[in-house]
């Protein structure tokens, strides 16, 4: 990519339109990034950290393994065994030895991590609306349409196209939170 002059108002060049979809993608991937780990700021967690509680609150009662909790993270954390004793250091998350495996260490979010997400909710589930704000929905339909078929998922279709089920996803679902 050719750069251009600071302050000169020169035009971005780029070498393909791929290319400038590429980094516009990951431009606004940071923006919104950025958004929600400001609205986070006040309570203390990263937003690595609220995903993972997000996780473990929609997979009680059982809670879930290190690498289960990993499997579902929005982005890969290579060491989600810190990041888990950081929550539990915060007594957020709680851990124990499964019964018939000695080396299954099994996560549960404790109720102060149930009380803090709680008191984010609202907060979080006006975050969308907020960031996303310009779109009107055929435009948000459409990029969720563009994204999955980007991300090589074209079959899923958005959320407004599958059939209603009357309820409101669970708390941890995948469609609950925009952080996981």
């Amino acid at each position: 990519m050719a750069a251009p002059n600071q302050g000169s108002g020169q035009a971005l060049r780029f070498s393909s339109p791929q290319e400038e979809a590429l980094l516009t993608l990951m431009r606004v991937s940071d923006h919104l990034h950025r958004a929600m780990q400001q609205r986070l700021k006040p309570s203390g967690l990263t937003a690595t950290q609220y995903n993972v509680l997000r996780i473990l609150r929609g997979a009680r009662p059982t809670g879930l393994t290190c690498s289960a909790i990993g499997s579902r993270m929005i982005t890969s954390e290579p060491d989600i065994t810190r990041l888990l004793g950081r929550l539990k250091t915060q007594k957020l998350v709680c851990q124990q030895r499964d019964a018939h495996d000695r080396r299954v260490v099994w996560t549960h979010i404790t109720e102060k991590g149930l009380d803090l997400l709680t008191g984010l909710d609202e907060l979080i589930d006006q975050a969308p609306r907020e960031l996303l704000k310009e779109l009107t929905g055929a435009e948000l339909q459409e990029c969720i349409r563009l994204l999955k078929k980007i991300q090589g998922d074209p079959g899923i279709e958005p959320a407004e196209h599958q059939p209603p089920t009357g309820k409101r996803p669970l708390p941890g679902s995948p469609h609950r939170h925009p952080l996981g």
